[in-house]
């Protein structure tokens, strides 16, 4: 195979791990183009947990700084029963002195934003659906559904769960269901209940529900039950979700009444267990792509920013063999996913029991365990790792001060 430097990489998919991709090569020299097959670059209507690493990778790419103008840091984590029982509480706020960054959340659109407009030029191509692409000795070409093409050097897969870019690697993905589902919707609402950096997670019988406010009175929630995969909601589904947490501790009913119905999304929690390749030749893939990792432990988004900024490091000291970059990367970040993989996919499956004994037995394991093991477990194995971006050379510099209160 041809060896040169990579000067221009495609990437397929502009979500946050595309965006991020993007504006981490960008700053280390590299052309890129970003294809959305949307019409429009849309940003979703979620809220992300974005644990401390995730805030240091952004701090990395320069971004932190407009993040924290909206998303509120979280001082504790909290963790209960449906009855408003205390299973456990992460004091998370301390890791702004250990680390130098807070834990957050905010809204998908916020940081999606951000980070587009942090990119240079027409960085962005929307309407572009990638349905395939052919690699040589000398680069790749894009295909997509409107017949056209395009050229780069390399070409990342950041299209999602079911991306494109990895089947046709690989062939059909081995997704698999969780078991459950998750609606999740944002309330306009401020309540003596949810302070600033409030983070609950309430788990009941096979159903959970999980709440924080990501900007100054907008508080997003999810709900979780089992089911079977590929239902389709009813007109009044609020008001089912009204009834299922009905008699739930804290502001859950008040949360769900101020929620507007047309902004409740609902979706199949699906995952995928590690993969021991990620790649072939002048191809990668990023995200979930790679590695979809269950909302269990807040780490999607995160390991999406480090998978952006270790694959630029790997480009940016490649030398003239940018594949043999690629398969570095791959490598590296396997081994850093494959357990939070693995993690969350467990944790999700403890939240969804439903036999009493079994509900009984986890919350005399959570009361035991959560704020000791479970928490220096999360702490080394999730947050640690961000320091290798929190040193004296990094580009951007000190992560600004959290925001905390309500103007």
């Amino acid at each position: 195979m041809a060896i040169g430097r990579a000067r221009r990489v495609l990437i397929a998919g502009g979500g946050i791990g595309g965006l991020a991709a993007a504006l981490a090569l960008q700053r280390s020299g590299v052309e890129c183009v970003v294809f959305e097959r949307a019409e429009e670059l849309r940003d979703g209507g979620a809220g992300l947990h974005i644990w401390t690493n995730g805030v240091l990778a952004l701090d990395f790419l320069g971004v932190a700084g407009q993040v924290l103008e909206t998303a509120p840091a979280q001082q504790v984590a909290h963790f209960s029963t449906d009855r408003g029982e205390v299973l456990g509480a992460w004091p998370v706020g301390d890791f702004v002195e250990r680390y130098g960054a807070p834990t957050i959340a905010v809204e998908r659109s916020v940081l999606h934003g951000v980070l587009r407009d942090a990119l240079q030029g027409s960085a962005v191509r929307t309407g572009a659906h990638v349905v395939g692409f052919d690699q040589d000795e000398d680069g790749v070409t894009v295909r997509f559904a409107d017949g056209g093409s395009e050229r780069g050097d390399l070409l990342v897969g950041a299209d999602g769960i079911h991306g494109t870019v990895r089947d046709c690697l690989f062939g059909p993905a081995d997704n698999r269901y969780s078991g459950y589902i998750a609606w999740r919707g944002r309330a306009p609402l401020q309540h003596p209940d949810i302070p600033p950096g409030t983070f609950n997670a309430m788990f009941g019988r096979g159903v959970r529900f999980t709440y924080y406010d990501v900007a100054p009175g907008l508080v997003h929630w999810m709900s979780v039950a089992n089911g079977p995969a590929g239902g389709r909601d009813e007109p009044g589904v609020r008001e089912m979700l009204l009834r299922r947490h009905r008699g739930w501790g804290g502001p859950v009913a008040d949360i769900l009444a101020a929620t507007p119905e047309e902004g409740i999304i609902r979706g199949d929690v699906e995952g995928r267990r590690p993969e021991r390749r990620w790649g072939h030749g002048r191809v990668t893939l990023l995200g979930d792509a790679a590695h979809p990792i269950t909302f269990n432990i807040g780490q999607g988004a995160c390991q999406a920013l480090e998978d952006a900024l270790v694959l630029a490091e790997h480009l940016e000291h490649a030398g003239s063999d940018p594949v043999a970059a690629l398969r570095r990367y791959e490598k590296e970040r396997r081994a850093r996913t494959a357990p939070l993989q693995r993690i969350a996919w467990r944790i999700g499956r403890m939240g969804a029991v439903e036999h009493p004994l079994l509900i009984r037995a986890r919350e005399a394991f959570m009361r035991k365990n959560w704020n000791t093991k479970a928490f220096a477990a999360a702490e080394k194995g999730q947050v640690a790792y961000g320091t290798r971006w929190a040193r004296e050379t990094r580009p951007a510099g000190p992560v600004p001060a959290p925001r905390t209160t309500v103007d």
